[in-house]
């Protein structure tokens, strides 16, 4: 990439007013036709009324966040804060230092205003001269009409958020979404100190108090952030929509993954290949992946997290693909699937592969209105349970109700370590923010979408495996949205049992194969 603008004034260009004047001339006039109205429109509106509904009278400060640094004078590609995303509907790469403010109307509800850095004139200075801003080096943002036509909202140049904000600041309450943008957070909080200063010279207020208040204001601003974690747990039609199309990605992206797993096994690296096929696909059909994919081969499938990618990808391998598509709109797909190298399971992987469906199978069954989140995990767990004690791997004298006493058991933890399932959408893990009750001990409702995704693993050094066990990983991962009558898995078009999947990859293979011959 070409250099940006340094930083230090020591390595500046010069430059003079003659070759300013004569950059901002000669370029011909820009579009003027509005951006369409975006389909999200109404869907946000009325998230948004749910949290105006939430915190009357109150200012409700939302950052998309600011560009991060990457390294030295180049920065990570921008992705907005996801509460941002959901109230704007502004998805990848959109509006970096943007901010939307919730302003408490005199009659009740709010106003959505939307601050952000407008397309600058050619005439000025950022035009060509900011690397990091500028038009010149980043590409055209929208204007102020632009945003407000886009969106329906009301839209301000950033520059003026610090008066807006600081307005009333002693009569309105404000709350800010602090992890999204701390300077944004440091700038409001600053805005109180001045004011709690003054009142502290003409009320002699006691620094106890001032800390007190602070907590207090900490405590308000972490309720908001959890407000709006918890408003993205049921989906509207808009977002169940883009969760499909994430899916649908995925899919296809996981079909150029088999069509390729030769080349993963003879080119070496192969658990790199295997990512970069993915990230390809990913890359084109949507913003990219929703979270850095597990491609991980043979005993590196043991190593829950194995994000490394480092390993070779061998005939009779195991290939545990953990990955999804994140659309333009950042919602994500999340699909395990765990594809026997060579195109057919072993007689061990498939014994282990079988298990870990059934107990897939009782997790999604688990999934309808009235049952709770954690009973989901219950259902497939106590599977795995079954499965361990049948195989004689729990300790003597234990059976599958003592190893599933959460007091006293739990030893099949040893051989399956995570949860079934976590909820899906903006986030990777989505609504993480949510309570206990909110979420674990909550009721299934219909437009919630989550994982399924039980799992078992035998390390190659672990001892009290099988020696044919050993080595092997298995996880199957599924999306499924909770429906009135009880669930769709809408990843259900990617095969899952072994016999399907070993079809899958004969059907996959033989087409790539017919293909490169009608090329030749």
């Amino acid at each position: 990439m070409s250099e940006q603008q340094p930083k230090s004034e020591n390595r500046g260009r010069p430059t003079t007013e003659e070759f300013r004047a004569f950059v901002a001339t000669g370029w011909a006039p820009r579009g003027s036709e509005p951006p369409a109205r975006a389909e999200v429109v109404p869907y946000a509106a009325t998230r948004r009324a749910a949290v105006s509904a939430r915190f009357p009278g109150e200012r409700l400060v939302i950052p998309a966040g600011g560009l991060k640094v990457r390294s030295n004078d180049t920065d990570y590609v921008f992705r907005p804060h996801s509460a941002f995303a959901h109230l704007t509907g502004l998805g990848a790469d959109r509006e970096p230092d943007a901010i939307l403010v919730l302003e408490p109307r005199d009659g009740g509800g709010h106003e959505p205003v939307l601050y952000f850095r407008p397309l600058a004139d050619r005439d000025t200075d950022e035009f060509f001269g900011d690397a990091r801003y500028g038009e010149f080096w980043v590409g055209a943002r929208p204007t102020l009409a632009d945003i407000e036509a886009e969106l329906e909202i009301s839209a301000r140049h950033i520059d003026e958020f610090g008066d807006a904000v600081a307005k009333d600041l002693g009569t309105v309450a404000v709350r800010v979404v602090r992890d999204a943008d701390p300077e944004i957070a440091a700038q409001i909080d600053r805005a109180r100190e001045s004011m709690g200063g003054q009142e502290s010279q003409q009320e002699a207020q006691r620094e106890s108090e001032r800390a007190s208040q602070q907590d207090s204001q900490q405590q308000a601003d972490e309720e908001l952030a959890a407000f709006l974690s918890h408003l993205r747990m049921v989906k509207d039609a808009w977002e169940i929509e883009e969760m499909r199309a994430a899916i649908a990605a995925t899919h296809r992206g996981f079909e150029a993954v088999i069509a390729d797993l030769p080349e993963a096994v003879r080119r070496g690296r192969g658990e790199r290949w295997v990512e970069g096929v993915f990230g390809l696909h990913a890359r084109h059909q949507g913003n990219g992946v929703g979270y850095d994919s597990i491609c991980a081969s043979g005993d590196h499938a043991n190593t829950l997290h194995w994000i490394r990618n480092t390993g070779e990808v061998h005939e009779g391998d195991l290939l545990l693909l953990d990955a999804g598509v994140e659309v333009d709109s950042l919602f994500t797909a999340d699909v395990t699937r765990t594809l026997p190298v060579s195109g057919t399971f072993s007689e061990a992987q498939r014994t282990i592969y079988d298990a870990v469906l059934a107990a897939q199978q009782a997790g999604i069954a688990a999934v309808k209105p009235g049952n709770t989140f954690s009973d989901i995990h219950a259902a497939a767990i106590r599977v795995i349970a079954e499965h361990l004690h049948e195989w004689g791997l729990l300790p003597e004298g234990v059976g599958v109700e003592e190893t599933l006493d959460t007091e006293h058991g739990q030893y099949h933890r040893r051989w399956m370590v995570h949860g079934t399932s976590h909820h899906l959408g903006l986030d990777v893990h989505d609504c993480a923010l949510a309570t206990r009750e909110q979420y674990m001990d909550a009721e299934l409702a219909p437009g919630m979408i989550l994982t399924v995704e039980p799992g078992l693993y035998f390390k190659a050094d672990d001892e009290l495996a099988p020696a044919e066990f050993r080595g092997t990983g298995v996880r199957i991962e599924d999306d499924v949205l909770v429906t009135a009558t009880g669930c769709e898995n809408l990843s259900a078009a990617m095969p899952r049992t072994a016999g399907e999947v070993e079809a899958w990859i004969a059907d996959i293979w033989a087409r790539d194969s017919e293909s490169r011959r009608g090329g030749r």
